[in-house]
């Protein structure tokens, strides 16, 4: 039974490490590579190249790099919703699992969905100031 226990855990501590690893390295890429240029490697989201719309997570990698270099005001112009939604909803799914409850009632995944609805149509509206720049030519 001991032994059981311990390789589980040993499993589970080897699967955290690895995902800190993984993430660890995607993060020091968004770092290096910087999504703003035109000529980086990062693919076109593909409801942007379908649409031609921001999605509501368009501009999300660009948030991220501007994190990494502590431009908060860039960050916030790439994409606010997902600044500021992500780790709310992070901290809200995360409070709701240690008092045993689901993880997201379907009437919170609904407003989820609406909410970021609101945002594709509001950010795709013509004279929107918050929108994602792409530097380069």
């Amino acid at each position: 039974m001991y032994a059981r226990r311990s390789r589980v855990g040993g499993r589970r501590l080897a699967t955290a490490a690895g995902t800190c690893v993984l993430l660890a390295g995607a993060l020091g890429y968004v770092g290096l590579a910087d999504p703003h240029d035109t000529g980086s490697a990062y693919p076109l989201c593909p409801f942007k190249w379908l649409t031609g719309w921001n999605c509501p997570f368009c501009g999300g990698l660009r948030m991220t790099h501007d994190l990494l270099h502590a431009d908060m005001a860039a960050a916030v112009n790439d994409n606010v919703f997902v600044l500021l939604g992500l780790p709310l909803l992070g901290v809200w799914v995360l409070a709701r699992r240690r008092n045993g409850m689901a993880p997201a009632p379907p009437a919170a995944t609904l407003t989820i969905a609406l909410a970021a609805l609101v945002w594709t149509v509001v950010r795709n509206l013509p004279g929107f100031p918050l929108v994602p720049v792409i530097q380069g030519g």
